[in-house]
């Protein structure tokens, strides 16, 4: 099963630690995206959904203030639209109503009733009891702690805004600070705007005015379409994937500076995330360049041995990029 680039809910157990003081319920943030989330809660078996709160990398968000002791809690999280797709959920086990600005929304799990409102997933957590209230974590396979999540961050938005701050690891190195000096020089900014609390809306803003650059997957199929993507950085070439769409969305990978050539493979995958097949053959889209992938999330710079590695091995298109504007791949059923 091909697993987006996942949002993991990484919520301790509640065991035998006492209550806290207080009982605000928050959300913490330790992923490489900024997100907005939604929370429902389910007290004496009355369901409220509320959102969105924007939840910056290696930071806290108090969603509920006051005491909260629910039966059940559930969340669900998006990126901006500057990340081009939105992970999701992988254990999404519920279906609650939302709205698209900010909302409340009772008796959440009997449909939407209101213009704008509409279902999305959500993942159940036993949130862990701090100091401060009841806290559920987002998190990466990664695992970041929040200084991690905060740098990863920091170095995924550059990338989008065409500055080499890659691998995205959240580890400070020679390349990072490049592409962030750069960054900080462009902008007029001073050193000690990274440390500033906008600064993540700084490299937001930049990314909006340059969407109409760099690469983009579209899916003009009625499947949802999983992707992955690979940049030349000098002699090496990193994978990397995979990305989610549903039908009829559009993604926008990182895309190295100056890069005058990506590689691209996609496949379309049914409900139990098993790749389709027409007419006896699978529906893909890739090429002749043979990459290393695997099932879960990945990001690979050593295409050597794959198969003795325990690695898939996929063909990969070569696309050439735009001098200017926006170099778009559309995926289409034959």
């Amino acid at each position: 099963m091909r697993l987006p680039l996942a949002f993991l809910a990484a919520a301790a157990a509640l065991g035998v630690l006492s209550c806290p003081a207080r009982a605000d319920f928050q959300i913490c943030n330790r992923m490489s995206y900024v997100v907005e989330a939604a929370v429902g809660l389910q007290e004496s078996g009355a369901l409220v959904t509320r959102g969105w709160y924007r939840v910056y990398p290696g930071q806290c968000r108090i969603t509920i203030e006051g005491t909260v002791n629910a039966d059940h809690y559930y969340f669900h999280a998006r990126a901006l639209p500057a990340y081009g797709t939105s992970p999701t959920p992988q254990s999404a086990n519920a279906e609650l109503c939302v709205g698209k600005q900010h909302f409340i929304v009772p008796a959440a799990g009997r449909g939407c009733s209101r213009p704008g409102q509409q279902l999305a997933r959500f993942t159940e957590v036993k949130p862990y009891p701090s100091e401060t209230g009841w806290t559920a974590y987002l998190a990466e396979e990664s695992e970041y702690d929040d200084e991690q999540a905060r740098l990863a961050a920091v170095q995924r938005l550059l990338t989008i805004n065409g500055y080499d701050a890659n691998p995205i690891d959240g580890v400070k190195g020679r390349k990072t600070e490049i592409a962030l000096a750069a960054f900080l020089k462009d902008r007029n900014l001073t050193a000690d705007a990274v440390n500033a609390p906008n600064f993540f809306n700084a490299l937001l803003d930049a990314a909006h005015q340059s969407e109409g650059e760099g690469f983009v997957w579209c899916n003009e199929t009625s499947n949802v379409v999983m992707a992955a993507m690979a940049n030349e950085d000098r002699s090496m070439i990193i994978s990397r994937g995979w990305y989610r769409m549903e039908p009829g969305q559009c993604a926008r990978p990182e895309v190295l500076a100056r890069a005058r050539r990506v590689y691209s493979y996609a496949e379309a995958i049914d409900a139990s995330g098993q790749v389709i097949k027409l007419g006896g053959k699978p529906l893909t889209w890739g090429g002749r360049t043979m990459l290393c992938t695997r099932a879960a999330p990945f990001e690979i710079s050593d295409q050597k041995d794959c198969g003795r590695r325990g690695l898939n091995v996929m063909g990969f298109a070569s696309v050439e990029l735009a001098a200017q504007g926006a170099t778009t791949l559309r995926f289409m059923e034959p």
